[in-house]
């Protein structure tokens, strides 16, 4: 199975964020509300299949965690294969040529900023019209199971989501990064498959799943408000999420295989 060298990644990624950087704000806006969505579907899957679980939670909680690991990562797929912009994806690909003068700080906050937004756009959509009205999730055991990861998403300290952030982003990030490696569909979707189904299972934090994780917890009632689910939540993941994706994944890569100013 072909796949490109380390050095060939970083040139890869470059390519990709300058290719994001020149499309238009309308087309940027529907990529990310399309990425945001497909998250979201993924993270549909894993509580309507690992929510329904609820013997297997009590006697082996790690197999559920696997479970909901293991068909989470349908999200990331769909956006690698498909094409969409996720925000968590771009704080790997921006910074390859932030760092070699392509792209200034200015327009990697642009785009950051506007497909953040449309991924929280898409992931609304799914968590209203897909989760909610369609009260996939209305009835045990998966009322229970959305209710109670919302709540225990949000009662965490601020340091711990942070870290969780960091953890989630560092495999995503190395799960897109490993997707530019693989030159066909099934090497990608192996690629994307792992890292994301570990950071799944291990509990970690990503921003744009949360933006369908506790918004439909509260469509269903949850105790959590908006600015719990901003201030304990969106915010220490979605920091963490960048240190992941820029520092540990992307600007390492970088300082090694980059191109030099």
């Amino acid at each position: 199975m072909a796949y490109y060298s380390s050095k060939e990644l970083v040139s890869r990624a470059t390519e990709a964020a300058v290719l994001r950087d020149s499309t238009s704000v309308k087309s940027t806006l529907l990529l990310a509300f399309l990425a945001g969505a497909y998250i979201a579907l993924g993270g549909l899957l894993a509580l309507t299949v690992g929510g329904g679980m609820p013997g297997i939670a009590a006697e082996n909680p790690g197999l559920q965690k696997f479970m909901m690991g293991a068909l989470f990562p349908l999200g990331l797929i769909l956006c690698v294969i498909a094409g969409a912009d996720l925000f968590t994806g771009n704080t790997a690909y921006f910074i390859p040529p932030l760092v070699s003068g392509r792209i200034s700080f200015l327009r990697l906050l642009r785009n950051w900023s506007l497909v953040y937004f449309g991924n929280f756009l898409g992931a609304l959509f799914v968590a209203y019209f897909l989760a909610y009205k369609t009260g996939l999730l209305a009835s045990a055991p998966w009322h229970d199971v959305t209710l109670g990861l919302a709540e225990s998403k949000t009662s965490a300290s601020f340091f711990a989501t942070f870290v969780k952030g960091i953890g989630a982003n560092w495999l995503v990030a190395l799960a897109v990064w490993l997707a530019f490696a693989a030159q066909d569909v099934s090497g990608k979707i192996l690629a994307v498959w792992f890292p994301v189904m570990a950071f799944v299972a291990m509990g970690f934090e990503h921003s744009v799943a949360n933006m369908f994780f506790i918004p439909t917890a509260m469509l269903y009632g949850s105790d959590v408000s908006i600015g719990t689910f901003i201030f304990n939540n969106l915010i220490p993941a979605t920091l963490g999420n960048i240190v992941g994706g820029s520092i540990l994944t992307a600007l390492i890569y970088t300082k090694v295989y980059g191109e030099k100013n």
